[in-house]
């Protein structure tokens, strides 16, 4: 990863510096972007919901064989790395899991953050206004999906499939995300149930079912933010909230 992960950070921030340059500009407070907490149901929702489907998935992907659970390699790596070379390898799991899940949600929130000032704590609410829900979640879908875009062609952003199939999967699930990232900004009037969404969809994916994954050369087809299956399941819960768009704030 480019720069020990430092030019990732900093590409992730820049939607904030945005939000921030432009409310500067128009000469908005800062404290308008939604900084406060709101029903904790909706963060519960919002942490709940990406482990909900990812877990889904990747038991579609391990029972049907398109990879399997669990990678000795990966799990001997946490062993060490943790101190815990003398466990068993189904305990070292579960506390792996338990310890990313809780303390790990804090660092994946400080990368979420800065994303989500810009897109759901300023962009969205804006558009909003003037668009609607469905609007606004396909128009904020599409510009997220083309954002990352250089880093799927061009880094190592990707599961090794080839770039159309990536970017096509990918944007499947941007773009849902966007109406389930959107609908739970609405909804709660809080910035962090995005924040936490994000964090949560990237720290259940990226750091916990994906490498705990065993692969094959078919694997990179289905599983983690390239292959198929978790899109498909993103749309699904996308298709369920558009269905509850009327319990939404109307739009100024």
């Amino acid at each position: 990863m480019g720069g020990r992960g430092i030019f990732v950070t900093g590409m992730m921030w820049s939607p904030a510096l945005a939000a921030f340059l432009t409310s500067l500009i128009i000469k908005r407070p800062i404290s308008a972007l939604a900084w406060k907490w709101g029903d904790t149901r909706y963060q519960l929702g919002s942490y709940l919901v990406p482990l909900g489907y990812s877990l889904a998935a990747y038991l579609i992907i391990w029972t049907v064989g398109w990879g399997k659970f669990y990678d000795p390699e990966f799990v001997a790596g946490v062993a060490e790395s943790f101190g815990l070379e003398k466990l068993p390898k189904g305990l070292v799991i579960v506390m792996y899991f338990i310890l990313m899940g809780t303390l790990g949600m804090v660092r994946s929130m400080s990368s979420a953050l800065g994303e989500e000032i810009g897109w759901r704590g300023f962009l969205a609410p804006e558009m909003y206004k003037i668009l609607g829900y469905t609007k606004t979640a396909l128009i904020t879908g599409c510009i997220w999906a083309l954002w990352h875009l250089p880093i799927l062609l061009f880094a190592d952003y990707n599961s090794g499939t080839p770039a159309w199939y990536g970017f096509s999967c990918f944007s499947i699930l941007v773009i849902s995300g966007s109406f389930i990232f959107t609908w739970f900004r609405l909804r709660s009037g809080s910035l962090w149930t995005a924040v936490i969404l994000h964090a949560s969809h990237n720290l259940f994916i990226q750091a916990i079912f994906t490498p705990l994954t065993l692969t094959s050369e078919k694997t990179k087809y289905f599983y983690d933010e390239f292959g198929i299956v978790i899109p498909i399941l993103s749309l699904l819960v996308a298709i369920y909230l558009w269905t509850r768009r009327g319990e939404l704030p109307a739009s100024k």
